[in-house]
């Protein structure tokens, strides 16, 4: 009798495990997502009974949950006002750039609501050891207000005398508030220097905190990936860079030093980008801060630069796939050179086929990816893709001298694109990030120079040897592909 139960009970689980799947398969083909994706997630609902349904509850749609979903929409209206003067200031600047950017202008306008702010300067610092120096400096110059936005800040090293410099300017009376990611920067938050700034009256704020409460209501791995920090309306940085040092940071991880640029700015550019920053932080608070016309009122002149930048923000809460369909864009526009740097790479197919689009249609194209990374999962899957890139003439280097962390896109001597995003589908699909879009040959060309520097210390792949490496490595490649849409 009681091995009879246990006969029907198992049938009775394996019945409710398939209605369960199949009714996951319906919701995730009704939801329209691009199609690796949705065969990605139909391949692990089915395959994995009960355990591949509990993964696509957890993190299989971008929920921000309800209550944040709607105070984000209630805060981004208090904006529309400020977004609305910013394209009435600015909003002429697109047409006045050469017509082969106009196009994409237009485009960012409609996607984000920001327009291109002419008028910047643009210092390109490619060193951490330089970007640190340059971010205490600015601090200790610090008058009023000092915002900080960064996914990742780890003890050690330079990054303790940034905190120091913080501690500093709030002695001398400086407003100083720094949002950290609560998952990118959780060893910190929990640590000493944490606590120092706290009682030494820096506003330190965790930005989408995570608890197992809250995974009933949205997904855990919506982060905020983005590096800003804005001073006193005067200067700004955004890149790559977090506030690590990468003489101390993830050494056991066997990548070697994390290599990353940054991005100081001086100029209207400042005005975007305390924008994002001031929106971020009632969001993750619900206290609003200064309205932004205070910051605009308090944003330093005449820059003396001449650099057009366009601010892009993406992210859950922003227009789906929003700067998915710019980089796109923006790789169809290349016709003579298309330089991509990026440490993780895993793009979808719409992606994958603009790059082959574009060598095949005669453009030099060049992928510059880092030799190791510290995702084995992204590594293997990175390099499935090498094949159909090659064989249309994509040219491919891995870079040896660390993991390159670096984020750009160059096209055709005359546009940059700059800034926190992967190309894997985490950063264009999930992660709050922010990219610079720079309308400049001069700044181009500074950035090129650099991208050539990382191609000295790499390895150009050979097509025809890639294609003889062991068929065990290859199904190993193509086994993480199939989840690449999810990575």
């Amino acid at each position: 009798m009681v091995e009879n139960e246990v006969h029907w009970l198992i049938h009775l689980l394996y019945l409710a495990g398939y209605l369960l799947a199949l009714a996951l398969v319906v919701r995730i083909v009704m939801l329209q997502r691009p199609a690796g994706v949705t065969f990605a997630w139909i391949l692990v609902v089915l395959l994995l009974p009960y355990v591949g349904a509990l993964a696509y509850l957890l993190i299989g749609e971008r929920r921000l949950g309800e209550t944040r979903s709607r105070r984000a929409s209630a805060i981004h209206r208090l904006y529309e006002d400020w977004l609305d003067d910013l394209k009435r200031r600015f909003g002429d600047a697109g047409e006045r750039l050469p017509e082969r950017h106009r196009p994409l202008v237009r485009e960012a306008i409609q996607v984000t609501g920001l327009p291109p702010m002419p008028g910047n300067r643009l210092q390109l610092l490619d060193h951490y050891e330089a970007i640190f120096r340059a971010m205490i400096g600015d601090i200790d110059q610090a008058v009023s207000y000092c915002h900080l936005e960064f996914y990742i800040w780890s003890e050690g090293g330079l990054a303790d005398e940034l905190a120091q410099a913080l501690l500093r300017a709030r002695q001398r009376g400086v407003v100083c508030r720094v949002q950290l990611d609560a998952v990118g920067s959780k060893p910190f938050l929990q640590g000493k220097w944490a606590r120092r700034l706290r009682e030494g009256g820096v506003e330190l704020v965790e930005a989408l905190p995570v608890s197992p409460l809250r995974l009933l209501f949205r997904r855990m791995d919506l982060r905020n990936h983005r590096k800003i920090m804005v001073i006193d309306g005067r200067v700004g940085y955004t890149g790559s860079q977090n506030l690590v040092d990468p003489r101390f940071f993830k050494q056991q991880a066997g990548v070697g030093e994390w290599i990353d640029v940054m991005i100081r700015a001086e100029g209207p550019v400042l005005e975007a980008l305390i924008g994002v920053v001031v929106e971020d932080w009632q969001q993750e608070t619900g206290r609003a801060l200064e309205v932004i016309e205070t910051y605009a009122d308090n944003m330093a002149g005449d820059s003396g630069g001449s650099t057009p930048v366009q601010v892009i923000p993406s992210g859950p809460s922003y227009r789906y796939m929003a700067i998915h369909q710019l980089l796109t864009t923006v790789l169809y526009s290349a016709r003579r050179e298309l330089l991509l740097v990026t440490p993780y790479f895993v793009p979808d197919d719409t992606l994958k086929l603009a790059l082959m689009s574009a060598a095949q249609r005669g453009v030099e194209v060049t992928l510059l990816v880092p030799e190791r990374v510290d995702s084995l999962l992204v590594r293997y899957a990175s390099r499935s893709l090498f094949d159909d890139l090659l064989a249309v003439g994509v040219r491919v280097a891995q870079f040896r001298g660390g993991l390159l962390h670096t984020k750009a896109i160059i096209v055709d001597g005359g546009f940059t694109v700059l800034g926190s995003v992967n190309m894997d589908m985490r950063s264009l699909w999930l992660n709050f990030e922010i990219s610079l879009f720079v309308y400049d040959r001069d700044f181009t060309r500074r950035t090129r120079q650099l991208v050539r520097g990382y191609l000295a210390d790499s390895r150009f792949i050979d097509a025809e040897a890639w294609r003889q490496r062991p068929a065990r490595q290859r199904l190993v490649e193509n086994l993480a592909r199939l989840v690449g849409p999810l990575l």
